[in-house]
């Protein structure tokens, strides 16, 4: 049977202590259960470690070798300890995030930067890619996701942030192709729309009041970049939907206006997901915290 290291820790205990009843103290472990460790070390060993006698406990010649051992571990022990207290603390090591290219650069920038300025221990691996990496098999830290997500239970999942969107166009596209007054008037348009995961036809749901409206629409482009199609309906070539933080600026300009305004889609929500079922790290813990925070500031 292998030698528990715990119980030469025990060991050096009660001969720094000078008392099992005292060490028990120390420790939080009873004496009847100490005198049974050191028993079973004695035994493994094959050697006594103390001469005990009513009124003292003293070490043995092998006892008094074995002392520098057993306070060795302690020393690593705490040492262990002080190590993890210490990263939890300040955060460091290699931070692998997968998140979408448009949301890194239009949305978390500012919060990326103030994150890399304020955790100079922590080095940050940034994947800008839309597509669903996996997490656990990719050795990702965490990933921002949008939208619904797969059943996983080897994963957990924090909702960070919440998308408004809308439809947008450009006055002079609208001027030469008319601006539609129903949801049924945008199958006679030319559609900027996101890229629908495995090349499924996309469907739109609108509302209004108690209204609802739902269905397909043609797709003029289709792309998984939201930054992209807002730019194409800057350039007059259909109507997009896309992500209001992503159009505001070009509406404030005048570049843009919203298309049947008073229709509504659902929010769509970014995920922060990382894996389930264990301790997290102090690096990943410190973003997602940060993350969780900003974001709500943005709103």
């Amino acid at each position: 049977m292998p030698i528990e290291p715990n119980d030469l820790w025990l060991f050096a205990k009660i001969a720094d202590i000078g008392s099992f009843s005292k060490a028990g103290e120390a420790v939080g472990l009873p004496k009847s259960t100490l005198s049974r460790r050191i028993g079973r070390l004695e035994k493994q060993l094959g050697e006594r470690l103390f001469q005990r006698t009513t009124r003292q406990l003293n070490l043995t010649e092998f006892g008094s070798k074995l002392l520098q051992h057993g306070r060795r571990i302690g020393e690593d022990t705490d040492a262990a300890v002080a190590l993890a207290q210490h990263r939890q603390l300040q955060p460091s090591g290699v931070l692998r995030v997968s998140m979408p290219n448009d949301f890194a650069n239009l949305v978390l920038l500012p919060l990326l930067t103030e994150f890399i300025s304020s955790h100079p221990a922590i080095t940050l691996e940034i994947d800008l890619s839309a597509r669903r990496v996996d997490l656990l098999g990719e050795q990702y830290d965490l990933v921002i996701r949008m939208g619904d997500l797969p059943d996983d239970t080897a994963l957990a999942a924090k909702p960070v942030y919440r998308y408004a969107w809308a439809l947008y166009a450009s006055n002079e596209y609208l001027a030469l192709h008319g601006a539609p007054e129903q949801p049924d008037d945008l199958r006679q348009h030319g559609m900027l729309q996101l890229l629908a995961r495995q090349r499924e036809s996309q469907t739109f749901r609108l509302t209004r009041g108690d209204k609802t409206w739902s269905g397909s629409l043609p797709a003029k482009v289709a792309a998984n970049s939201p930054e992209l199609l807002v730019k194409l309906a800057r350039q007059h070539l259909g109507i997009a939907a896309a992500p209001t933080v992503y159009a505001n600026a070009y509406v404030k300009a005048g570049q843009l206006v919203r298309v049947l305004p008073e229709w509504e889609f659902p929010p769509v929500t970014a995920w922060a997901v990382f894996p389930g079922g264990r301790l997290m790290p102090g690096k990943t813990r410190a973003l997602l915290d940060f993350l969780d925070a900003g974001l709500r500031e943005l709103g």
